[in-house]
């Protein structure tokens, strides 16, 4: 193994995940499959995707099913901070529009079952693929608060006006996140687009969720790529006390 530390850590035991150069058979320690595994945290735990992937997407749908926040951001965050999410991570195009629902739901939205409104925003989410920020200019933070606009309003490929809401709520929130510009951060593109949807919502359904005042980022540590002072959620003073 490096000695390269990785930002993500470990869904059994919250080490820090240490990488290989090249892969190795390893038996995943949470379904006891064989796989080539990338990296194991320093107590010997090597997880398969799958089972990373499965874990990250329960914490998703219980943390939102247990909560009554109209904050999205206090959802979003709760979810973020589970080792199971990694700094950079597919699930961001699923929690994003599952934390705007459940905040939607709990500040009165209309959402007939929040459950299943929670499995549709996982079925969609799953199909926006990795990296589609920069291969496709189309970050899935600003794809999933679209699926949470289509989910709310019920709107299809055939809809009229809710068909033109969901498009301008996904396009303002990617111009927005344009506006800061890259390299990629799962964090702040996601809330930024949170930001965005609220706004959104409120403007256009008249249901009022809830944000911060002032939001500083608590994940700045564990991403190589930070851009630091040009980011609006910057925490240059966690930074400081942690070197």
């Amino acid at each position: 193994m490096t000695d390269l530390l990785s930002l993500n850590t470990c869904v059994v035991c919250g080490e820090p995940i240490l990488y290989r150069n090249t892969p190795e058979t390893a038996i995943c320690s949470v379904c006891g499959v064989q796989f080539d595994c990338e990296g194991s945290c320093a107590n010997g735990h090597s997880v398969c995707k799958s089972c990373y992937d499965n874990k990250a997407i329960n914490i998703i749908k219980t943390t939102c099913l247990g909560s009554e926040s109209k904050n999205p951001y206090d959802i979003a965050i709760a979810i973020m901070k589970n080792s199971a999410v990694r700094m950079h991570d597919v699930k961001h195009h699923i929690l994003v529009g599952a934390s705007l629902l459940t905040a939607y739901n709990n500040a009165g939205g209309d959402i007939d079952d929040i459950s299943a409104a929670l499995d549709e925003m996982e079925k969609r989410g799953k199909q926006v693929p990795p990296g589609a920020c920069g291969y496709f200019g189309s970050c899935g933070a600003a794809v999933s608060c679209g699926a949470f606009y289509s989910i709310i309003s019920k709107s299809t490929p055939y809809s009229e006006t809710q068909w033109g809401l969901v498009n301008t709520l996904t396009g303002t929130c990617l111009i927005e996140i344009g506006k800061i510009g890259g390299p990629r951060c799962c964090k702040r593109d996601s809330f930024i687009a949170l930001n965005t949807a609220i706004d959104f919502v409120d403007s256009n359904l008249g249901i009022q969720m809830q944000k911060p005042d002032k939001l500083v980022c608590d994940f700045s540590e564990r991403n190589k790529e930070c851009i630091k002072e040009k980011c609006p959620y910057y925490n240059k003073e966690q930074l400081e006390n942690h070197d």
